[in-house]
């Protein structure tokens, strides 16, 4: 009897750290060294998407709003306490502030850190160096996963309308911005041989623009729409990491109508397939 019950236990001690196991290996943990361009596109929905899909996230943001390449970089040389640094675990989000980039490093062993550029300069190539390389070498000395992978947020330009004074750089004019983008950062992927993964967020976001959505993806002129806007650069993020297709995702927040949901899934299924080209959408009504 004695020898049974130390067999039966052995076995479900067997059975828990397999489950534990399996468990720890399905949670994928994604880090975004950005600013309010990575707030719009991570920190809302994208935990919902993966979990209707099977998947669990652990997302972390380590925010200074506008904050470019050439600012992390200097904030790490300096190791500034300048961050807000939102973390989402279970599906909730904690912030906390005064925050070292080398703290929000350290924090997960992180399967996936992306960079991007301040929107002004997303779309200008000679801005992206000599920060971005400086600033992979400095995350990958104080990453704990050495098989983490590097990943380049491209951002979207801005509604036609918009008033933001970066929008001069491409003379106000959203084409303009968006081809340049494009160009800059499929350059940067080509030249930087660290980044693995490209989420083209730019381009989903235009997609939908050609939709009966129109030129009304930006709430300020720059910043996403808080529903359908974030949505679809959540898609976009959510194609990317598990490489499952958004389309039929059961995950439609209360605040997008099935119409609108169904744009932004095809916006960024479109993009993962065409990342440096704008697909049309003109069929797609609301």
């Amino acid at each position: 009897m004695k020898k049974y019950i130390v067999k039966n236990v052995f076995a479900l001690l067997l059975i828990a750290f397999y489950s534990l196991s399996v468990q720890a290996k399905d949670v994928i943990k994604i880090l975004t060294i950005g600013n309010s361009f990575s707030e719009d596109a991570v920190e809302n929905y994208l935990y919902e998407l993966a979990k209707a899909a099977g998947d669990s996230l652990v997302i972390g943001n380590v925010y200074i709003g506008g904050c470019s390449l050439e600012t992390h970089s200097k904030n790490a040389g300096s190791d500034a306490a300048a961050y807000s640094y939102r973390k989402i675990v279970g599906g909730k989000k904690i912030v906390s502030p005064n925050r070292t980039l080398a703290s929000c490093i350290k924090d997960e062993p992180w399967d996936y850190i992306s960079f991007q550029q301040a929107s002004p300069n997303s779309g200008i190539y000679a801005t992206y160096f000599p920060y971005l390389t400086s600033l992979m070498k400095y995350v990958k000395s104080n990453a704990t996963n050495h098989r983490v992978k590097f990943m380049l947020h491209r951002t979207w330009a801005y509604a036609k309308t918009s008033s933001h004074t970066g929008f001069a750089n491409y003379h106000n004019n959203q084409e303009e911005m968006y081809r340049a983008i494009v160009d800059a950062t499929r350059k940067v992927v080509k030249q930087v041989k660290g980044i693995k993964i490209l989420i083209p967020s730019g381009t989903a976001i235009q997609n939908a623009r050609t939709s009966a959505i129109g030129d009304n993806l930006c709430r300020d002129g720059y910043h996403l729409e808080l529903t359908y806007g974030r949505y679809t650069a959540a898609c976009t993020w959510f194609e990317a990491i598990t490489k499952k297709s958004v389309l039929g995702n059961s995950y439609i927040p209360e605040t997008i109508d099935s119409a609108k949901a169904k744009i932004a899934q095809n916006a960024a299924h479109y993009a993962i397939r065409k990342p440096d080209e704008v697909t049309s959408m003109a069929s797609f009504s609301l």
